[in-house]
This record gives structure tokens, C-alpha cells and sequence, in this order.
């Protein structure tokens, strides 16, 4: 296992805190992005066994939380790409979840870099797709301010059991609730905002210049993002791309199937 260690610099002007851990020789390094509400954290056992670089995306974890930062595919998509130049990531391969769909956006920027890609119940950049009730009522004004200030821990606790078969572990509760703070709500609010149905669908209209072999995974039972857009998403991109939904798992389909930390490490050392 690598040995994960917390680092702090500037990328792009916004103060970033990520999670690095050294690769072997024979690995292209990884980039991994979280979603929403989460952080570069929950890709630690990940890190440990493909070594690679997670951040808190601007906005959550320990990262800045300004004002002025464009929260959207675009802003965070272009973020992204300081992100991987400043780490020098001339080829690397790219695993994202929930709202880290926004590393898309980064690879049909720069496709010919992307080594390997791992899509893990991501928002979907397709057309068609309407939001989940949470999100209808984030994308609202004043509602959903109101429904932010009215998260309390137990009720994060209540969302965050209910995206998975299994409870979720209590460390990775403690952990979203502690960033879970106004800057990270102004975050996802402008977010889901920027992003009606045409923004979504017209965020990947070039994914098919994605050729890198891809795996694709989504959880049977993810209340928010359907399992049917695991195939959707591997048709949509321009090279082999295999598509599964995990039996009984959920929105973080690795916590309920562990084993699926050692498959996707095991594909992006292929």
C-alpha cells in the first residue's frame, strides 16, 4: 500500500488542499474527483493502492471557498486542467463519482492524455436527464437556501444511508458533515444551478473524442442517479467502454462492494 499524505498549494489562485500518494513505475498516474458533499478524502483506498492525486475540488474539503469562483462545469472544468498541468500530468487517467463528472469536461478538452477513464455514478452529461428531488429543490431559489440551513447532521446522515444498501461507515458521515459549511452549501447550489438539462447534455457533446478503454459503473440501487446511465455513458464515449451496474449497491457502489476498490485498480494498472 502507498503511503497517502496531505499537500497545500495555490492552483489557479484558489488555496487547494489534495491527497497524493507516489505510483510504481509501470502506473500513468491518477487523477480522482469526488462529488457532492463529499472531498478528495473519499478516495484514499484508492490512493493506497494506485498511488495519484485527489483534491478538494474549490468550494469543498479544505480547499477555498470563494465567492467569485465560477461554480460550474466550466469554472471547475478549467480548474481541473491547472489542477493536472501544475502536477505535470502530461498522461493520466481519470476516475470520477457523483459531480466529479465535471473531469469530464477536462477530458474531451485534452483527450489524447487521458490514459484510462473510471466513471462511477456520475451526473449524467446526456441528454434527456431530469434531477432527482434533492437537486429540484437545490436548483430552486430561497428553497433550497432554506433546505441547506436545515440540514442537520442526522438528516445528512438519513441522505447519505439512504444513496446505499448498507449504512454508511460513520467515519465518512463525520467527515462530509465537518466541511459541510456555507461556503461548500454556496457551492453546491450555484452548481446544480448552472446545470439545467441542456447545460448537462450539451457539457458532453464530445465525449465520443474520448478513446481511452473505460469502465464504467453504477449502483442497481442509487436513488439519484439512475443504473440505466452506466450504458448510456459507455455508448456516448469513443472507445471500448464497459458498462455494469453492481447488484444491490448504491450511489458509492465500493462501499457496498469493497471488492470494487481492488477491480478499478486493477484496471487502471492494466
Amino acid at each position: 500500500m502507498a503511503a497517502v499524505v496531505e499537500q497545500r498549494g495555490s492552483v489557479d489562485g484558489i488555496e487547494t488542499r489534495w491527497l497524493e500518494a507516489p505510483a510504481d513505475g509501470a502506473t500513468t498516474p491518477v487523477l480522482y474527483v469526488h462529488g457532492v458533499p463529499t472531498g478528495g478524502w473519499e478516495w484514499r483506498e484508492f490512493l493506497e493502492r494506485t498511488g495519484g492525486y485527489a483534491p478538494d475540488l474549490p468550494g469543498f474539503g479544505d480547499s477555498g471557498k470563494l465567492a467569485s469562483f465560477d461554480y460550474s462545469i466550466e469554472g471547475y472544468g478549467r480548474w481541473l486542467r491547472a489542477f493536472a498541468d501544475q502536477r505535470g500530468l502530461e498522461r493520466f487517467s481519470l476516475v470520477v463519482n457523483d459531480w466529479g463528472a465535471v473531469g469530464l469536461k477536462l477530458a474531451q478538452a485534452v483527450p489524447e492524455r487521458i490514459d484510462r477513464l473510471v466513471i462511477t455514478s456520475a451526473v449524467p452529461f446526456l441528454a434527456g436527464y431530469r434531477w432527482h428531488l434533492i437537486a429540484r429543490l437545490w436548483r430552486r431559489p430561497l428553497i433550497g437556501e432554506l433546505a441547506m440551513g436545515f440540514t442537520f447532521k442526522a438528516a445528512m446522515r438519513v441522505q447519505l444511508d439512504r444513496s446505499n444498501r448498507d449504512p454508511v461507515p460513520s467515519e465518512f458521515v463525520d467527515e462530509a458533515w465537518k466541511h459541510f459549511d456555507h461556503g461548500t452549501q454556496r457551492a453546491i447550489l450555484k452548481l446544480y444551478r448552472s446545470a439545467p438539462s441542456a447545460v448537462l447534455a450539451a457539457a458532453g457533446r464530445d465525449l465520443g473524442s474520448i478513446k481511452a478503454p473505460a469502465l464504467v459503473l453504477y449502483g442497481e440501487r442509487d436513488p439519484y442517479l439512475p443504473a440505466e446511465l452506466a450504458q448510456r455513458y459507455a455508448d456516448a464515449l469513443g472507445g471500448e467502454a464497459t458498462a455494469r451496474v453492481i447488484e444491490d449497491a448504491g450511489h458509492w457502489p465500493w462501499l457496498d462492494e469493497p471488492a470494487l476498490i481492488d477491480e478499478i485498480a486493477s484496471f487502471l494498472r492494466d
